[in-house]
This record gives structure tokens, sequence and C-alpha cells, in this order.
């Protein structure tokens, strides 16, 4: 059982991996502005395996998802919906952007994303079944 789990990890890290190395051009884009602190001073990672899913960005001090989607996604829009519901489900606000929204208006697109990062989570957002805050994870561990 154990190793089936270091499998699934395993084959999650490496096509996370894969899908670093072969960005799209919005991907690269703003990959480009977020990278190392570049938003104000908020950290991104690129492409980030969160549950069964890769994540495009994902700032964790923000608690925050940020995905790209090109014009395959206008076909799963149901498949797009699942998969924020989770992210969601485990504390993360989730925002999204067709490619040729960061292509053709990529200070805007940037806009939105600091803004996110800087609203507080809502105390809805904060409670939500599966999320777990900050505050609260350092209090558990300081309680254990």
């Amino acid at each position: 059982m154990g190793s089936s789990c270091r499998e699934r990890r395993l084959k999650k890290t490496t096509f996370a991996r894969h899908l670093r190395r072969n960005a799209t051009d919005a991907e690269q884009l703003l990959w480009y502005h977020l990278r190392n602190r570049g938003l104000n001073g908020w950290k991104f990672r690129c492409q980030v395996p969160v549950g069964p899913y890769v994540a495009d960005f994902v700032c964790k001090e923000a608690e925050l998802v940020v995905e790209l989607d090109g014009g395959h996604h206008s076909l799963q829009a149901d498949q797009d919906a699942a998969r924020t519901l989770f992210l969601e489900s485990v504390g993360f606000r989730v925002v999204r952007f067709w490619n040729n929204q960061v292509l053709q208006e990529t200070q805007a697109v940037l806009e939105i994303i600091l803004l996110q990062c800087d609203a507080p989570m809502t105390p809805a957002e904060r409670h939500a079944p599966g999320h777990l805050s900050r505050d609260r994870e350092r209090s558990e561990r300081s309680d254990g």
C-alpha cells in the first residue's frame, strides 16, 4: 500500500516537471512576472501537485491557485468545475484566466492576481470543510 502511494506521488511529480518544461506561451509569460516574488513579494510556485491535480500556479501564503485555460478547456467545463471544487475544499481560492487574456492583457491579469493575494479570505472561505488556515495550522502544531 505504501509503495503504491509513493508511486502515485512520483508520477504526479514527474508529470508536474513535464508540464513545467513544456509550458505554454501564456504560462511562460505569467511565470516571468510571478517567479522570484516578482508580484509584490508574493511567493508563487509553478505546476504544483495538489491532491489528484497539478495546479498551474500556487501561492500558499495567500491560499490562492491561478489556473490558465486554453481553448480545450471550453470542452471540459465539468472537469474544470470539479477541479475548482476540490481546490476550494482544501482551502484555496481559485482564479482562472484564458491564455489569450494573459497574452493580451498581462497587466490587468497581474492586477487581478495581486488583488486576490491581498484580499483576506472571508469567514465562510476560512471555515469551509477541508480548509486548514495558517492560524489553525499553527495552533494545532503547538497543541500537539
